[in-house]
């Protein structure tokens, strides 16, 4: 079984295991403690209480974050003719269909989102195997598969993220990375928290929201109370 180095330990040891804090106070710990010498993404984690196994309490959808997510999104772009210019004019990294696919099914994953038009589906639709446990594949509910690409390409560079449950009803997001000012990452964190409450399922039935936690890549998880979203960007900035 892999061991935590002593970094992580030592991060670790300075937290209080069992208190939930409120976000403020978790994004100021995880900006210090972070144990890594790059400068790691913030990720936020939250546990629901949906029943997955039914297909009317899946969550499944996109924001996007105030302040983006402080990377360079690579996007790769299904598309021909004119959608294919403009996805280029657009900031695509990569465009292209027949060509592109063989290229992935070769190997190349050198891509953060994939957006496809319509017509090029029967073609991605060929690396789902690939694409699907990767989170990229091209999906019309989530604005991934449209023709207006040009704006797809544009919001996705912009910092737009897909979201969706995992198979234990967890939500996981980058809201940034650990250079941020605090204020930007409570900006991105309240923005996650109002759209996972505005797009709760009908059918989800006890307490939907049960625990959040921030993490950052390599330090050690900080317990937040999921009551506290809304006055977290409201509170004044210390003296």
């Amino acid at each position: 079984m892999a061991r935590h180095g002593k970094a992580y330990q030592d991060a670790r040891q300075r937290l209080d295991r069992e208190r939930e804090y409120q976000p403020a106070e978790a994004i100021s710990l995880i900006k210090q403690l972070g144990p890594a010498k790059f400068n790691e993404s913030v990720e936020v984690h939250v546990r629901t209480g949906l029943n997955v196994r039914h297909a009317d309490e899946q969550l499944r959808g996109t924001i996007a974050l105030p302040n983006g997510l402080g990377k360079d999104v690579k996007i790769a772009v299904f598309a021909q003719g004119d959608a294919a210019r403009e996805a280029q004019e657009a900031g695509a990294d990569v465009v292209g269909g027949e060509d592109l696919a063989q290229r992935i099914q070769d190997g190349f994953d050198e891509f953060d989102v994939a957006i496809a038009t319509p017509d090029m589906m029967p073609i991605v639709g060929r690396l789902g195997r690939i694409l699907g446990p990767a989170g990229k594949m091209p999906n019309p509910k989530v604005g991934t598969v449209t023709n207006d690409i040009g704006k797809a390409v544009q919001e996705s560079k912009a910092g737009k993220v897909e979201y969706r449950t995992d198979r234990t009803a967890i939500v996981h997001l980058v809201i940034g990375k650990r250079d941020f000012e605090e204020r930007r990452l409570l900006e991105n964190y309240a923005a996650v928290m109002d759209e996972l409450v505005r797009a709760k399922p009908s059918a989800a039935k006890g307490r939907y929201i049960r625990s959040v936690t921030f993490a950052t890549t390599m330090g050690p998880g900080v317990k937040v109370d999921p009551s506290r979203v809304r006055d977290i960007v409201e509170e004044p900035a210390p003296a």
